[in-house]
């Protein structure tokens, strides 16, 4: 077991845990939960002995296998199947000494490893490493194309799939559905309830945890505490003692009857009732983290709208798509106010490109998007985090949106995001993934939007302020489109889903459990058909024509998808050497000011060119991934 006594933990001269005690027993699954910043990724690197402890103890099993997730993938020619073999390190060793071994010509060597490589399953790795990678969303045709050929987000689930084949005794997640669609953490949440090893898992997916975890250690004030259950059980008990420790009472009533009365929107709505008892459900469950949202430093809410059109907008018979690809046909679907939808479908199928869509920022090909005269856009995309002004504060883009305001009601406004006193002027450059995150959601609230657009809004988001988000949304009055990946978003926030699959948009008559059983029944209608082909036969010749068909279709497709990959990495690189020199406390000398000056505006442009880059190769991405779909 993980025994942890007295332990006190440090980074970078600031102490992160102190006095902490804590027992994690063989084949415990356990969520290790709490705010950026508190040290969550520090304890997994003093699993893997990347860290000492400051004082105390910390001993896992010397013996034990630790696995965990590469956060680098190199660009590799090595296909996608055998880097995640590569994970199985036992196996490859194996591998190595029988080379060795038939090189010598040692034939009672040669077959001793035979026999290791029997016992521990070898000649059955590639089938298990494939139906990794197709759990994580990866189609047969990808199983053979080289690393290099991958986005950034898919070479995560590679290294995923890598950590995942791994003969572990000790597995660590840090975040491992940040990269996933619902389809994707679906299958990963099946597969980690039949880990039988440890695992110590970071996440602020509350339903992820719910369904993985039954111990969960929070790590608060550099303490870390250990409750028994899932992350539900978890709230429960750490509510009561907020409850027992701070007078805030009334308050904690406050946002239970806010949650009721949002429940009650939906109890009685027929034409709902599967979605609304669903609901109910993750509501009800909701009411024990009140007091968590009570005493959190994030209490915002959306402001009334100046006006609500009916309809928002309109499209009828709309075809998307980039240059000449297609990617959604028929969309037909109106948007009132009061519209919660939630958007359903793999990475890829064009859910971003309907979001785009909507935002305007991609026209139709054919048909008709109307929007009306009165609509006011709120949009949310991880594109548009780097679109800030990094020279400028968070007080200084608020007052950019209304003059008027006094600068004390403003920071009242900031405060409610956590950007309270020095933070509300401090430049947003050296800020956070989540700290960017938060001032774009303060600039989207504060123009009084009546149509929001959310794509992926809780990626760089703590627990705390995802439930803050969340609490938000329930009570706005205009309509929403939702991309996440974060079902207890999706659940307690919308009201009807949209399929995104086959280059349609189709509403879909369910919620996310019945998506989870039309995801499984589809799945078995493929294993079947694999089992039990009913086409005939077709001969080699005629396999590969049609195999260099498809290569020759497709190559314009992986030509610029490789093209705008090296246009991110060559931005990259730079945007590298000039961090590297911004590092240098000498630059900041009044007689280099000219130098920062430089440094700080090629910064900017490299910033905004990187960001342009990785928007073009997602796009092509996307491109390629339907028109393989299609082939």
């Amino acid at each position: 077991m993980i025994s942890i006594r007295g332990m006190a933990l440090m980074r970078g001269g600031n102490v992160l845990l102190q006095h902490s005690d804590i027992t994690i027993f063989p084949g415990h699954h356990v969520g290790v939960v709490g705010r950026n910043g508190t040290g969550k990724s520090s304890l997994f690197a003093l699993m893997r002995g990347e860290l000492q402890v400051e004082q105390g103890e910390c001993d896992v099993p010397k013996q034990w296998r630790i696995a965990s997730v590469k956060q680098e993938t190199p660009g590799l020619e090595q296909a996608a199947l055998d880097y995640v073999l590569d994970g199985d390190t036992e196996l490859r060793a194996l591998e190595d000494q029988l080379k060795q071994a038939e090189a010598q010509d040692d034939g009672h060597a040669i077959g001793r490893l035979h026999d290791q490589l029997a016992t521990i399953g070898a000649y059955e790795a590639p089938a298990r490493a494939a139906s990794l990678l197709a759990g994580l969303g990866f189609s047969d045709e990808q199983f053979q194309q080289p690393v290099k050929a991958f986005s950034g987000g898919w070479r995560m689930r590679l290294n995923l799939a890598q950590a995942l084949i791994a003969r572990a005794d000790l597995l660590l997640l840090d975040e491992p559905t940040n990269h996933l669609d619902v389809d994707a953490i679906f299958w990963l949440e099946d597969w980690l309830q039949r880990f039988p090893g440890t695992l110590l898992l970071i996440s602020h997916d509350r339903d992820f945890l719910d369904a993985v975890c039954q111990q969960i250690v929070h790590i608060e004030q550099q303490t870390a505490t250990s409750y028994n259950g899932n992350y539900s059980s978890f709230e429960r008990q750490y509510a009561e003692q907020i409850a027992q420790q701070q007078a805030q009472f009334e308050k904690e009533q406050a946002q239970r009857k806010h949650l009721q009365k949002y429940i009650d929107r939906f109890r009685y709505k027929a034409s709902k009732a599967r979605q609304a008892q669903s609901r109910i459900k993750a509501l009800e469950r909701l009411t024990a983290s009140a007091p968590l949202v009570a005493n959190s430093q994030f209490q915002f809410g959306f402001r009334d709208p100046e006006q609500l059109p009916n309809p928002l907008l309109t499209l009828d018979d709309v075809q998307a798509g980039y240059g000449d690809t297609v990617i959604l046909r028929s969309i037909k679907f109106n948007l009132v106010p009061g519209s919660r939808i939630g958007l359903l479908g793999r990475n890829g199928a064009g859910k971003s490109t309907l979001v785009k869509l909507l935002a305007g920022e991609l026209q139709p090909q054919q048909g008709t998007l109307q929007l009306n005269s009165g609509i006011k856009l709120g949009y949310f995309a991880q594109h548009q985090l780097e679109l800030l002004d990094s020279q400028a504060t968070p007080l200084q883009h608020i007052q950019r949106l209304d003059g008027q305001a006094t600068e004390q009601q403003l920071r009242d406004f900031l405060g409610s995001f956590g950007f309270s006193g020095d933070q509300a002027t401090r430049q947003v450059a050296p800020m956070s993934g989540g700290e960017k995150a938060r001032l774009v959601l303060a600039i989207i609230v504060y123009q009084k939007p009546n149509l929001l657009l959310l794509d992926e809004p809780t990626n760089h988001l703590d627990s705390v302020m995802r439930e803050a988000l969340v609490y938000a949304l329930q009570d706005f009055a205009g309509a929403m489109v939702i991309v996440s990946h974060d079902r207890h978003l999706l659940r307690t926030t919308v009201d009807e889903f949209f399929l995104v699959a086959n280059a349609q948009v189709q509403p879909f008559d369910g919620d996310l459990d019945s998506y989870h059983e039309w995801l499984q029944n589809q799945q078995k209608a493929r294993s079947e058909s694999q089992e039990n082909p009913s086409s005939p036969k077709v001969d080699r010749k005629t396999e590969k024509r049609e195999a260099a068909a498809r290569r020759q279709q497709l190559k314009p497709f992986k030509d610029a998808v490789a093209k705008y990959e090296k246009e991110v990495h060559k931005c990259e690189q730079a945007l590298a050497e000039i961090n590297t020199e911004l590092a240098d406390n000498s630059v900041y000398d009044a007689e280099n000011k000219s130098r920062l000056t430089e440094l700080l505006q090629q910064q900017a442009s490299l910033q905004q060119a990187l960001t342009q880059a990785e928007e073009q190769w997602m796009e092509a991405e996307e491109a390629l991934q339907v028109e393989e779909a299609n082939s």
